[in-house]
């Protein structure tokens, strides 16, 4: 038994456990790294201890720094959520030995699905199918070659140690091979501390469908239902939903009792997922155990009726699971949106900075859930996932929970940081997704192919307007007189500029002019960021913010920042055009120039990683190397100068990978 739980975690998912375990009476203990002094989280728990700075290697990774926090407090349990050290066998006996419950499954079972290649192997033995592959332990590159050569293209080079993506490269050819081993060896050194990799053959056109599973410590087994997570970008998931839309009971069935079968081989204990891929024809082939909680279990949760995360806390003191086999019925259909700070209009590139409007609550209604880990006024920082919530519903049917998705997601904006958020809407509401032909690689073809979804949207001309307006009303932050009834603005969005004529008939109509066109608009409220206003005789709502000099609105789906065109010369258009600028704030991996280097164009310069993702700059003309200030595993700024080119290159450009 035990009574106070430490949340070995940060961001939603310490939230989310959080929760329930104040529901059902535990005493909750939060951890954080500098970055997080500030955090949601911090603030949920009973008490919380510092633990580090902000990189998670030497914080929410130190295991010594979270079992002392755990005796400094009395906390007898931890719930590791998700990520970090949920899978770490190591840290797992490392509590059992400080007398800490681990929240989750015994080391040896985290240790036998730790190691992709030994659980492959594992589930061989228990008849489980799988993809075919390389699981040696010769790792030269001349057997890895020769071994992808047997297997044939397209292959995955995946980290035995991965896991979220990391460590993985999909390789079509030949010349793809020899840098996928190496991008792939890199990251999983980095990440997992094990650059040990294995091969396995790619079914091509395959949906992502996995089986939550529960066991407990009385011999007890149950899946509740499978999970299709098919919809990602560069392997990592973006949309889950519950059921699928393509398996049957009968195909639910079998894929469960594998899954079951997959977790008795290993001994396992508390909630786990079994990963499989799904072929053309709906044959189901083993991928991997995640022996955690998993970001997507709310779909679940939905369906089901049941409380996952009690469910582990109950197991977890030794109690039997709360259900049986035939006890558990599938309601409904529920579908879970990942919310990212990233620009999908760029390649997927990540973003940092202020959260300048983000409240979820008003979009609450009967069977929508938003878990979050920010709030307004949060930093997001290059540290950690570029994950900052989830959006969740449960609808009677499919249809009916893409509706209340993408209602959602308009009434939830997300201001300040360029997000996912509309794409996600778009998403759902594609062909593809509606008729459930989306495949894990859909999303980076339609990157490759220009598909529309993934160019920006364009504000309407009705964002353009409620922008004017916006502008008209602030008070006391331009050179303007207030006496000043009618005058020009320049309005910038994006890279498009639009001259603006705004008058106003001082009795609170604003007469709006642009492109010839004419509208008259009026506030009805304006409070918390939250406008209501009339535009030509319709009453309607946006939201509006003015920070950091400029305006964020959302309207109607879409979500834009203006800012009016200084009388002024910009000082970044006096910028020399011959530095390469690091996109984001992170941490640089690899230099491969140095001064005097001749270069051509397209070729790699530096890369720097964030978020789970790395970015190449890459000159965009030819020329020479002038300067480099930036060397391996220095954390730089968004903006920095890395790399000064010759007279007469570009701007380097920037890839994503």
């Amino acid at each position: 038994m035990f009574s106070k739980i430490l949340i070995a975690n940060r961001g939603e998912i310490a939230c989310r456990v959080i929760r329930t375990a104040r529901k059902l009476g535990y005493q909750t203990v939060a951890v954080y790294s500098d970055a997080d002094r500030d955090a949601p989280h911090v603030a949920l728990a009973d008490e919380a201890v510092h633990i580090g700075p902000s990189p998670a290697a030497e914080s929410y990774l130190k295991v010594d720094a979270i079992l002392e926090a755990a005796r400094k407090t009395g906390a007898d349990a931890l719930h590791p959520g998700y990520g970090f050290l949920s899978e770490n066998a190591a840290f797992a006996k490392a509590c059992a030995d400080a007398g800490v419950v681990f929240i989750g499954p015994p080391p040896d079972a985290i240790t036998a699905m730790g190691d992709k290649a030994l659980a492959k192997q594992r589930m061989l033995q228990a008849g489980v199918p799988c993809a075919p592959g390389y699981l040696g332990a010769d790792q030269s590159g001349a057997v890895l070659t020769q071994e992808a050569h047997r297997l044939g293209y397209p292959l995955l080079v995946k980290a035995v140690a991965g896991g979220g993506g990391r460590g993985m490269r999909l390789v079509r050819r030949d010349a793809e091979l020899q840098p996928g081993l190496d991008g792939a060896r890199r990251e999983a050194i980095s990440a997992f501390g094990d650059g040990t990799l294995m091969l396995e053959r790619l079914i091509d056109n395959g949906r992502h469908i996995e089986i939550q599973v529960f066991a407990d410590a009385h011999g007890n087994a149950v899946y509740l239902g499978e999970r299709d997570c098919t919809a990602q970008r560069r392997r990592q998931k973006v949309i889950e939903e519950a059921p699928s839309p393509v398996v049957s009971p009968a195909m639910r069935e079998a894929m469960g009792r594998d899954a079951v079968a997959a977790a008795l081989a290993v001994g396992y204990r508390g909630a786990g997922t079994v990963e499989f891929i799904v072929d053309e024809h709906l044959k189901h082939y083993f991928l991997e155990m995640n022996t955690r909680l998993q970001v997507e279990h709310p779909v679940t949760e939905c369906i089901t009726g049941f409380d996952l995360v009690e469910w582990q806390l109950q197991v977890a003191a030794g109690e039997p699971l709360p259900a049986r086999q035939e006890d558990i019925r599938l309601s409904g259909h529920a579908i879970e949106a990942r919310l990212y700070v990233e620009d999908p209009y760029t390649g997927f590139a990540p973003q940092t900075g202020t959260v300048v409007y983000w409240l979820p609550e008003r979009a609450l209604q009967p069977g929508i859930r938003i878990d979050d880990g920010i709030r307004q006024g949060s930093v997001v920082s290059p540290f950690y996932d570029p994950m900052v919530a989830k959006v969740i519903v449960h609808g009677r049917d499919r249809g009916d929970a893409i509706r209340r998705l993408r209602a959602a997601l308009v009434n939830a904006p997300l201001l300040g940081l360029k997000n996912n958020g509309r794409f996600l809407s778009d998403l759902v509401d594609h062909p593809a997704f509606r008729e459930a032909r989306m495949t894990t690689t859909l999303i980076d073809q339609w990157l490759e192919q220009g598909e529309p979804l993934l160019q920006a949207p364009v504000p309407s001309m009705a964002a353009w307007q409620v922008a004017a307006l916006t502008l008209a009303q602030q008070q006391g932050s331009s050179w303007r007189a207030n006496s000043v009834s009618a005058y020009s603005v320049r309005l910038l969005c994006g890279e498009v500029v639009r001259t603006v004529r705004i008058s106003s008939d001082g009795q609170g109509l604003t007469t709006i002019t642009m492109d010839g066109v004419t509208a008259q608009a009026r506030v009805i409220a304006w409070q918390n960021a939250v406008l209501r206003l009339e535009l030509d005789g319709v009453a309607q709502t946006a939201i509006a913010v003015f920070a950091a000099g400029a305006w964020h609105v959302a309207h109607a789906g879409d979500s834009h920042v203006f800012s009016e065109v200084s009388a002024f010369p910009d000082a970044d258009a006096l910028k020399d055009a011959s530095r390469a600028l690091s996109p984001v704030a992170g941490k640089v991996t690899q230099v491969l120039v140095v001064p005097g280097d001749a270069v051509t164009e397209g070729q790699q310069l530096v890369c720097v990683e964030a978020m789970k993702m790395e970015m190449w700059l890459c000159a965009e003309q030819a020329g020479q190397v002038q300067a480099v200030h930036a060397c391996a595993d220095e954390q730089v700024d968004a903006g920095a100068v890395l790399v000064e080119l010759s007279a007469g290159s570009d701007v380097a450009s920037t890839e994503t990978h």
